[in-house]
């Protein structure tokens, strides 16, 4: 991990760490009670474990590190809600997060409490560089979980038979621009994180990149570009496909992107505001990485690579969606993984994975930059994902 932030007072730290936490709680709070437990599926973690993993973070990487005398909440707690990391000790296995009926929402509330009580305590006697940049990193994991937090509700609701109503905050923005394309130039390019603030270690080393000319799209597919892809076989013509796109989408029926559903003959989806009709000006969403690259073949076009993409960014609007880009998560040139647990955050992801550059409409203000590299296994269409072409 990597960081130069520095705040100046205590109280600006405090007041941060105040915000970020209680944003987390406002996600959850037009869930029901039994919306907290549920795992639909192995991707999906309950929004309980959502709370008291970020808050795990604090005590583990943070509390227990810093603050001499801190007594940890409850020793089960590491147990049940580490994720993955194998420096810290043993865990619940990813899929079994929903059968932990216990700890109570209640209880869960009550440690968040008590570790914010003790962060708060921590910062009125240390404020050493060193503290601050794990607390920093601290507050950048729980924005991450926020945004999977909202991923994970509309999967749980978006799966149950009444598609019930959540939230109205999170909203896509229309695509109501013609089409077009913006030149790049070939040439050297410099790419990767610069200058002062935040950064994942997977952002360094900045280095230089050569780029073939180019071009790449003013705004996102929309899905009315889409259903015409659906329309005209797209999803039976395994031409466009990968060998593994095509096994994956035949293996699980999958013909049209998440939460479409085909009622009456007509395409319907749902959205956090129930199953409604598909608004045709928005931007796709909820595709894979399979049915991204499939698209662009249909275009005769193609998906952008990561620098393409962050070399561009300045010449176009972006943030609506996290767009899938061309490229494999690899390490950048001298990347070097953090010891002991820290280092287990990115750099043993990278295999197996694709790119995605942006943002989207659930990441949280500040959270997002040019050089943020998002990544996900190509078949996964749950997060908030969508597609720019190029060429």
């Amino acid at each position: 991990m990597h960081t130069t932030t520095v705040y100046h007072t205590k109280d600006e730290v405090a007041v941060r760490y105040q915000r970020i936490r209680q944003q987390s709680e406002a996600i959850c709070k037009p869930l029901a009670n039994e919306d907290y437990s549920v795992q639909p599926t192995v991707d999906v973690s309950p929004p309980k474990w959502h709370l008291a993993h970020t808050t795990w973070f604090f005590e583990q990487f943070v509390l227990t590190t810093y603050l001499p005398d801190y007594h940890v909440y409850d020793e089960d707690f590491s147990y049940l809600f580490n994720s993955y990391y194998n420096n810290v000790g043993k865990r619940v296995l990813r899929p079994n997060r929903g059968l932990m009926t216990r700890p109570s929402v209640e209880e869960i509330h009550a440690y968040r409490q008590y570790v914010d009580t003790q962060i708060l305590r921590l910062l009125e006697r240390n404020n050493s560089e060193e503290m601050l940049n794990t607390l920093e990193i601290g507050l950048n994991h729980e924005e991450q979980h926020q945004e999977l937090l909202v991923y994970d509700i509309k999967y749980i609701l978006g799966h149950q038979p009444t598609f019930p109503t959540y939230d109205s905050r999170f909203n896509l923005q229309e695509e109501n621009d013609l089409m077009d394309f913006i030149s790049m130039e070939e040439g050297i390019y410099q790419v990767g994180h610069k200058g002062d603030g935040f950064c994942y270690d997977n952002e360094l080393n900045r280095h230089k990149v050569y780029l073939n000319e180019y071009q790449i799209a003013n705004r996102l597919v929309t899905n009315r570009e889409y259903l015409e892809f659906i329309e005209s076989g797209g999803y039976q013509d395994f031409n466009l496909w990968h060998a593994d796109g095509w096994d994956y989408i035949n293996t699980n029926e999958i013909k049209a992107p998440l939460y479409w559903h085909k009622v009456n003959n007509q395409w319907k989806y749902y959205d956090f505001d129930g199953l409604q009709e598909i608004n045709l000006n928005l931007p796709v969403m909820n595709v894979s990485y399979y049915e991204a690259f499939a698209f662009a073949e249909w275009k005769g076009m193609r998906l952008p690579t990561e620098f393409e993409w962050e070399v561009a960014a300045s010449q176009f609007s972006w943030g609506n969606l996290w767009e899938w880009t061309a490229s494999a998560y690899q390490p950048y040139p001298g990347f070097k993984k953090a010891p002991g647990a820290i280092g287990e955050y990115n750099g043993k992801f990278m295999v197996n994975q694709q790119v995605l550059r942006g943002a989207s409409m659930a990441t949280p203000p500040g959270h997002s930059r040019p050089t943020y590299r998002n990544f996900f296994h190509p078949h996964l269409q749950w997060m908030f994902s969508g597609i720019r072409l190029a060429k």
